[in-house]
């Protein structure tokens, strides 16, 4: 039976690490579960569950920086910011209905573990970009804290860029401090309607080097299209979609300015501000591939290359772009995929480009016997053993969540 253990505090934390570290009992960190079933499937007697430490510690409006407990709801964040009209800019994606979990329990501590960004990454860069600092507790059960409450901080090693996306293998983070902007006056979408893959990212390509700052940048082929649309605008083929943000002046003038320089692709269509915020948080929770059972992977590419690896992959994928180009969110159906969950296919289609791939969801049994996470090689595979040896030398955090080598240890 499996033990639940569930610190209140962080050295309640310290005590329940240290005791896994002494039996050599493997823990499985969790707060609310929504990203269970991301990463490779884990085995463990004992579950610690990062829930109870919740709450917000410290919001500071005019300094724009909030200390959150790690167990703290992403929906108690948002509308704390709410209040004060301000946001978190790299715009945290909920995962929970893509894998099998209940929307909006997503917590701010699985955010930075896991990294997740939405479509404003291109602008306001990803989730590691706006960590502060955070109080954890390594796999030694030793208690640490990096960083600080400032936007400039240089002190030692930038641990909070390691700790991110990290998927709770070196440390538990009891508590976060982080960075949040002002939310914006106006947002506007331009649309335009028809082009194919290659046309599309050319079209936000030219968008994303313009001086009009963009905010958001994706396309849909007709059938994401569809389902993204549904209630906001005609679903009448691929959508090519961009964001504009800010003052209404400035969202005016600078939507003109796209406009005339997309005209090459068509014409433009507007969304306004309510029927954005869905078109987005629709596509930043993977909206089109929710509700069935299809693989899903996750590409991260060069935008110039993002067609020419999607006609790669052959028959049988769904798919459509974030990023610019840049993302990929593809999906097929088990058969289709083939016995390795499309891996091989999705590994050969962005070998030529800097790009990886992760597989976000598919079967405990498929996840438990291919890389979830892209294999890294060489000098990265050694650094990385011996960074995951030295914060959690007996293997007790989370352990082969990422890679199976690291059940070797």
């Amino acid at each position: 039976m499996t033990e639940r253990l569930q610190p209140r505090n962080t050295p309640e934390l310290v005590d329940a690490i240290r005791s896994a570290v002494a039996a050599r009992t493997p823990l499985e960190i969790m707060s609310r579960g929504t990203k269970r079933g991301l990463g490779r499937p884990l085995r463990c007697d004992r579950i610690l569950d990062l829930s109870a430490l919740s709450g917000i510690d410290l919001y500071e409006p005019e300094e724009l920086v909030m200390t959150a407990a790690a167990g703290t709801p992403l929906a108690e964040i948002g509308d704390a910011l709410a209040e004060r009209r301000q946001q978190l800019a790299f715009e945290p994606p909920d995962l929970g209905p893509l894998l099998g979990a209940g929307a909006g329990q997503a917590t701010i501590g699985g955010i930075f573990a896991c990294n997740l960004s939405g479509s404003r990454r291109i602008k306001a860069g990803a989730a590691r970009d706006h960590l502060l600092g955070f109080t954890a507790v390594s796999g030694r059960g030793e208690e640490f804290r990096a960083g600080g409450r400032v936007v400039k901080n240089v002190t030692g090693y930038d641990l909070p860029k390691l700790l991110t996306g990290s998927y709770g293998t070196l440390a538990a983070m009891a508590s976060v401090t982080f960075k949040v902007l002002p939310a914006p006056e106006t947002t506007r979408t331009l649309l335009l309607r028809g082009l194919d893959d290659a046309s599309a990212i050319d079209a936000l390509s030219r968008a994303a080097g313009s001086p009009f700052e963009v905010a958001g940048a994706a396309h849909l082929p007709a059938g994401p299209a569809a389902r993204v649309l549904d209630g906001l605008a005609p679903a009448v083929g691929a959508a090519t979609a961009l964001r504009l943000e800010g003052f209404g002046p400035s969202v005016a003038s600078r939507g003109g300015g796209l406009t005339a320089l997309l005209s090459p692709f068509g014409e433009v269509e507007l969304l306004d501000d309510d029927r954005s915020a869905v078109f987005w948080r629709r596509i930043r929770d993977v909206e089109p591939f929710v509700g069935d059972d299809r693989i899903v992977w996750r590409l991260s590419v060069p935008p110039a290359d993002g067609a020419e690896a999607v006609a790669a992959l052959g028959g049988g994928w769904e798919h459509y772009y974030d990023w610019g180009g840049g993302l990929i969110w593809i999906a097929a159906g088990i058969e289709a995929a083939g016995p390795d969950a499309g891996a091989s296919r999705v590994r050969a289609a962005v070998s030529a480009t800097s790009g990886h791939a992760t597989l976000i969801r598919a079967p405990a049994e498929i996840r438990a016997a291919v890389d979830v996470f892209q294999p890294p090689a060489g000098a990265l595979a050694a650094l990385s053993r011996r960074v995951k040896r030295s914060f959690d030398p007996e293997g007790v955090l989370n352990p082969g969540r990422m890679y199976a080598a690291d059940l070797d240890e």
